[in-house]
Parts: structure tokens; sequence; C-alpha cells
């Protein structure tokens, strides 16, 4: 794997119009986040939809409540490993939201954001973690501000507001692979 002017050069890109520039600060955090669209569901290119601002509200009940968001992150993984990226790595994706990570508010000025397709509750799959080890690996070299030590879980910058990637993500096999 390659980064080329902060976009991964395996993954297929689909620019967001939902980011702007990092403010001058290291990108050091790594965020895991899980979605699916509807709730768990997966395929059918609703992600992408969101994440570009097009998902049509009314084709599922669901998509009425999120079609206007405006939010992205940097890369999905899909269920079958497929790398899709929205936002190159040196712009601040819009991901986190209100959060805090080390008493640092604003999560996305410094951060990565990286969405498995999944939901709380349901198993990741094997390709999924192969790609995350393997993409986690590629950013820590990139950016040498991200350590092992600051990769987390949407809901640890978000406590109470954020449940992804749930208890299904399992972190020991994630981390210890590393």
């Amino acid at each position: 794997m390659r980064i080329v002017d902060h976009w991964l050069e395996e993954a297929r890109a689909c620019p967001s119009p939902f980011y702007n520039a990092r403010p001058n600060q290291e990108i050091s955090l790594l965020v895991i986040h899980n979605i699916a669209l509807p709730p768990q569901t997966y395929g059918g290119g609703w992600i992408e939809k969101l994440f570009t601002g097009v998902l049509p509200a009314d084709q599922h009940a669901y998509f009425a409540q999120v079609a206007d968001m405006q939010v992205s992150s940097h890369l999905l993984i899909t269920r079958t490993g497929e790398l899709v990226q929205f936002v190159g790595f040196d712009q601040r994706a819009w991901h986190a939201g209100r959060s805090c990570f080390e008493g640092r508010e604003n999560c996305n000025d410094f951060a990565l954001g990286i969405e498995m397709e999944g939901s709380d509750d349901q198993p990741y799959t094997q390709i999924q973690y192969q790609q995350l080890r393997a993409v986690t690996r590629l950013l820590m070299e990139t950016y040498s501000h991200i350590s092992k030590q600051r990769i987390c879980s949407h809901a640890s910058i978000a406590p109470g507001r954020k449940t992804d990637p749930g208890p299904a993500f399992d972190w020991q096999r994630y981390l210890s692979e590393l």
C-alpha cells in the first residue's frame, strides 16, 4: 500500500464535499467508527451517498433522518474489504463531531477517521480486519504522531453520544496484530 498526496493509492476515491482545511495541528489520532445504512444493512452504496451529500431521503425511513447531515470520514472499509476514500488525510473530515481526547476538544482537528461497514453488535469480517491493520500500519508510518496508544473508538471520544465501533469490534485482535 502507498499514500500519494494524502490519498491511499489502493482506495477508490469518492470525494466528499464535507471537509475543510485542518488547523495547524499534527495528525496524531486515529478514530475507528462503524456505519451501516440503513442500520444493520450492508451494501447498496448508501454510505457513499451519505458522505457525498446525495442520499435520497425518500428511499428508506431511516434515510429521512440522516440525509441532510453533513458528515464524512477519511476512509471506509466495506464488509468485502474494499477501501473507499472520501477526504485526503491532510484535510479535516467531519467524522467525530463533539469530541475530546486527552483533554483536547474537536478531535477532527487532529484525527483521521476510518469507518468500518458494520454494526455495534455484529461481527466484522476477516478481510476488514486485514485491511484495517494494513492501513493502520501505513498511517502510523506516514503520520508519525499516530501510535498504538493514539488509536481509539468513536465511543471513547464522544461518551454517552456514540457507541461505535461497538462490542463486536475485537480491539485485542486488531491492536495485537499491529
